[in-house]
């Protein structure tokens, strides 16, 4: 372990629910309350690039999991953080005052998976079209439903439920 991640693991001890390691990163999963604090003393620290952030929905613990990879030019350090909601809660503080790269990758979590983040300056859809119903890369997102986007007379994304409805 090296001693950037034992200082962030010794000053947020009570907010650390888990530690590990991961092809040879460590791994650290927070209670959600302590995201941001934690992210802001990681970035002092040196973990200045927020290299991706992905969920995952984690349908045996009724919860989506957010993942944050975490990566130090100056010290040549990768760190892995995670934090998890529940499904009757799907909420989890932006980090996007942390790291503006967070503002693209939120986004992107919240269309395919559905975690909402509180704070965030512009929290919209960004690859599918706002009128999309649900979160593809749920588990309990219905594959049998196929959705189709058309425009109307406007010009506005119309999702409907039938291919040839609006052509």
């Amino acid at each position: 372990m090296n001693a950037l991640v034992t200082e962030l693991q010794q000053e947020f001890a009570a907010q650390i629910e888990e530690t590990g390691e991961l092809l040879g990163k460590p791994v650290v999963r927070l209670r959600r309350e302590a995201l941001v604090s934690f992210c802001q003393a990681a970035k002092a620290k040196g973990f200045d690039f927020l290299a991706c952030l992905t969920g995952v929905d984690r349908p045996h613990e009724r919860s989506l999991e957010a993942i944050y990879n975490l990566y130090s030019y100056k010290h040549r350090q990768h760190l892995i953080v995670k934090t998890r909601c529940p499904y009757h809660d799907p909420v989890l503080d932006s980090v996007s005052s942390v790291w503006k790269a967070a503002i693209f990758l939120e986004r992107e979590t919240f269309d395919l998976v559905g975690i909402r983040f509180r704070d965030h300056p512009d929290l919209r859809r960004i690859l599918l079209p706002e009128p999309w119903q649900g979160h593809p890369l749920r588990k309990d997102y219905p594959l049998e439903r196929e959705q189709f986007v058309n425009k109307d007379a406007q010009g506005r994304d119309v999702v409907s439920f039938d291919s040839t409805e609006g052509w």
